[in-house]
């Protein structure tokens, strides 16, 4: 079974679900888009806490790490999202764009079309600003973009403290600058979550020229010589064929689109054939320079009952969560994975912040665990860009085996002291009055724990991912580079990538609106690459 399309786009998530809307947008081309995981249709996905319960749910990949001596000898949950919208369905939906330094280095690698004010349309086309459209934010995008809804005590008690500290109060970190400290935006509106499903593919779904397949699981490309031409998959038991007369999309993620790539007899060529795959194109670069964002938890336990530990081990006030979320959509159950957010410097040298803390007024055993008896709240420190790189490599050829995932956590002195120097600084914003005055005692890592050394050990077993996958399938101009600027794989035709996955470094930040952006202007392009077209 097979049919014929100008476009296949791979991977239904935050880049995947724009791309095929707009190339759908011009009625002459016939677009296919491909999601491995089913319908949209959890309940529990348009409820902004839902991210709680499922990032370990089946709408998840599940994907685990390698254990690895830098972090501990652990292994990592990397929930990745498996369901129309992928991870942008599943995430903490804090809205974070980066630095416009980040997009400026990508341009001075000689990406040209990457600088800030190359991809600020970009973001502003995505945009649905709920303050309104000005010289940083878009006003009528389809993606719904929110202010926190409900305040809470504890909450501003930290940014009082954080600004007693020296971080300057910022109410946008998506506008002039970066740095400071405020309460973050999410990918929200009235008290649901708008994911790149909700805000692309449910306006466009009734298009004639776009079809929508879930469940089905992306198994190989085929080419003919060097042009991908079609791509073999497999839906409800059954293996289909899907031809592209056009351009294939891979829009996976920063797993799933080079493990394709290699299954397909794309990447490291000696790596391919022990694993009994032939050679399309030997390319070392594919699943190579993987980088992530490795955040350590702190806790502290408060001397009043303000945290929402509080709200859900009391029956009546659990009760009152429901109520509130039914009746007015507010309270916890519209609480995303950060509700205040710092971006600051820890170290002398860096130009712009370094590290990013994300706080929320609760606090667990574990992801996705339950919430400590006692009122507690936790604040995260992240690097905001880290140097170590690891690597995605398949360890078969069956689509249904994880490729092997290794960051390669903390693998350098800068990062070792960026996590130290961070975890410092998040002590000395809830060391200021504002915060101490609600504060019993620091539950992790604990007063105890003073040392560098110390610090650093506790990051190593303690911490985690903080889900920023990025730069598998990087993007550049030197040899190890995958895709060229218009997201081409290089010495391939007919095939880009478009997802975190070109990122030649992670940004400074969540990575969810950079992963829109980048589906926004990888549609665009191939519209430009593609004029006059037709089938």
């Amino acid at each position: 079974m097979s049919e014929t399309y100008d476009y296949i786009v791979v991977g239904a998530g935050s880049a995947g679900c724009p791309i095929a809307a707009r190339l759908s947008e011009n009625p002459r081309s016939k677009v296919l888009l491909l999601e491995a995981g089913p319908e949209d249709r959890n309940l529990w996905i348009h409820i902004p806490i839902g991210y709680y319960k499922n990032m370990t749910s089946p709408i998840s990949w599940g994907y685990q790490t390698a254990a690895e001596e830098g972090i501990g000898g652990r292994s990592l949950l990397w929930p990745r999202g498996k369901v129309l919208g992928g991870s942008s369905s599943i995430n903490g939906l804090v809205y974070i764009r980066g630095q416009a330094a980040d997009y400026d280095h990508w341009r001075q690698l000689g990406n040209t079309g990457w600088s800030h004010a190359d991809v600020l349309p970009f973001f502003k086309k995505a945009e649905n600003q709920e303050r309104g459209a000005d010289a940083h934010h878009g006003g009528d995008g389809p993606l719904r973009v929110s202010d926190i809804r409900d305040e809470r005590e504890i909450c501003n008690a930290f940014i009082d403290a954080a600004v007693q500290a020296g971080i300057p109060r910022n109410d946008d970190f998506n506008g002039a600058a970066q740095e400071g400290v405020g309460n973050f935006q999410t990918t929200s509106a009235n008290g649901r979550r708008c994911s790149a499903a909700v805000a692309y593919l449910k306006p466009a779904r009734d298009r004639a020229n776009l079809r929508i397949e879930t469940e089905a699981m992306a198994l190989a490309l085929t080419f003919e010589g060097t042009r991908a031409s079609g791509l073999r998959y497999r839906q409800r038991g059954a293996e289909k064929l899907a031809h592209a007369s056009g351009e294939i999309i891979l829009a996976g993620g920063a797993i799933n689109s080079p493990q394709l790539l290699q299954l397909s007899g794309v990447g490291p060529g000696e790596h391919l054939q022990a694993h009994g795959i032939d050679v399309v194109l030997d390319h070392p670069g594919v699943g190579r320079d993987l980088q992530d964002h490795y955040q350590a938890r702190t806790v502290y336990e408060l001397n009043r009952r303000i945290s929402v530990n509080d709200d859900v081990n009391n029956l009546a006030r659990r009760a009152w969560i429901g109520l509130q979320y039914a009746l007015f959509r507010r309270g916890p159950m519209t609480f995303s994975a950060g509700h205040v957010g710092v971006f600051t410097t820890v170290l002398p040298d860096s130009a712009t912040p370094d590290v990013q803390m994300h706080f929320i007024p609760f606090s667990a055993t574990r992801l996705g665990g339950e919430l400590h008896p006692y009122s507690g709240i936790t604040a995260s420190v992240c690097q905001l860009r880290p140097e170590s790189r690891g690597e995605v490599m398949i360890t078969s050829p069956d689509p249904f085996t994880h490729p092997r995932i290794s960051p390669n956590y903390l693998s350098t002195d800068y990062d070792r002291r960026l996590m130290i120097e961070g975890l410092k600084c998040v002590r000395r914003v809830t060391g200021q009055p504002a915060f101490a005055a609600h504060v019993t005692a620091e539950r992790e890592p604990g007063a105890a724990v003073q040392s560098d050394e110390d610090l650093l050990r506790f990051a190593r077993e303690n911490g985690n991912t903080i889900f920023h996958p990025t730069s598998t399938c990087r993007m550049g101009q030197d040899a190890r580079a995958v895709v060229d600027e218009r997201l081409r794989v290089r010495g391939l035709q007919g095939l880009r990538v478009a997802d975190c996955s070109i990122m030649p470094g992670v940004v400074s930040g969540n990575t969810n609106a950079a992963a829109i952006m980048i589906g926004e202007k990888c549609a665009h392009m191939i519209a430009e690459d593609n004029q006059g077209r037709t089938t």
